[in-house]
């Protein structure tokens, strides 16, 4: 038991290590940011978004195209096989190899995504539970709904099932996980600072965020996601994994299978498009440090470039 008990800490870097971060919830223009901040400060960025890692989850995603790169460096883009869930503990490897190998070439990491744990397990040193999957367990665990999931956590650890996502059956499963061993899932105290970083957050006012979130969606089914949908099953991707992933690919999926007709897939996805931004901003805000700007606002743009200036020319 002592060996489960064990919490994993990313190791420490040096806190000269000067980084960007551009957060925010969805559809508010994180990526079109990075990619102008890297080519005004000779940066390349880092995706934080727990689906765009998987390879083949394109337009659902939201993933960069080539054009919108604009020539920029970008990484964390397709490195998993989307048939296996990466952990956060991977994530945080993987990214901590990418920003040293930025920082050695001279260049600035700028952390973008929406996905707040990878962005705090990134930029701090928290720590996590080490509890190893228990096959057994999420075999029993999968044949459940996720009201199922949702209810079953709930009476192992209230706390947890209040900020958690209850629609997603593998953060469900993998917290009953944690507190069927622990008792509970641990709270993750604040945690210092691994870097010198400046988190530059985006934010719209709801009305014109839920409009970008309806156009873009119309936007991408216009570009092909039910195809892209058929395309990753016919691959091999079970309808259960993609539902599994979330948002677009869970209700997509749906649809594909008949299950739902495509008004409803439409009304429901943008519904919970919504709720997904709600809990995004609910997660950054935490976050004191973090200067908030909107990215509509030409002034607004002119006071970022000139924050990044002046916190690359300061001396540590």
């Amino acid at each position: 038991m002592e060996e489960k008990m064990k919490i994993l800490c990313p190791r420490h870097e040096s806190a000269d290590s000067k980084i960007i971060a551009v957060v925010g919830p969805t559809a508010s223009g994180k990526t079109d940011l990075a990619v102008e901040l890297a080519r005004r400060f000779n940066g390349e960025v880092i995706s934080a978004d727990s689906r765009q890692i998987y390879t083949g989850l394109d337009i659902g995603t939201g993933k960069a195209t080539k054009r919108e790169m604009r020539g920029v460096p970008h990484h964390l883009l397709d490195v998993a096989n989307p048939k296996r869930t990466m952990s956060v503990v991977q994530y945080e490897r993987l990214a901590t190899r990418a920003i040293r190998d930025i920082l050695k070439r001279g260049k600035v990491p700028i952390l973008c995504g929406g996905t707040g744990l990878y962005i705090d397990t990134v930029l701090t040193n928290a720590s996590f539970p080490s509890v190893p999957p228990n096959a057994t367990l999420r075999r029993t665990l999968s044949k459940l709904s996720t009201e199922e999931l949702f209810k079953k956590l709930s009476a192992l650890d209230t706390e947890r099932a209040e900020n958690i996502d209850a629609k997603n059956p593998h953060r469900l499963i993998r917290a009953i996980e944690i507190a069927t061993v622990l008792g509970s899932v641990p709270e993750r105290v604040p945690a210092k600072q691994r870097y010198d970083t400046l988190t530059i957050g985006l934010t719209l006012p709801h009305n014109e965020l839920s409009e970008r979130i309806h156009m873009r969606l119309l936007s991408r089914m216009r570009r092909g996601m039910v195809a892209e949908i058929t395309r990753l099953h016919n691959e091999g991707l079970s309808w259960k994994r993609m539902e599994a992933l979330g948002l677009e690919y869970r209700f997509l999926a749906q649809f594909q299978q008949g299950k739902i007709s495509k008004e409803i897939m439409l009304r429901d996805l943008e519904i919970a498009i919504r709720h997904y931004a709600k809990r995004q901003m609910v997660w950054f805000k935490r976050n004191k440090d973090i200067h908030w700007f909107k990215p509509a606002d030409l002034n607004d743009r002119k006071k970022i470039i000139t924050l990044v200036e002046s916190f690359l020319e300061k001396k540590n």
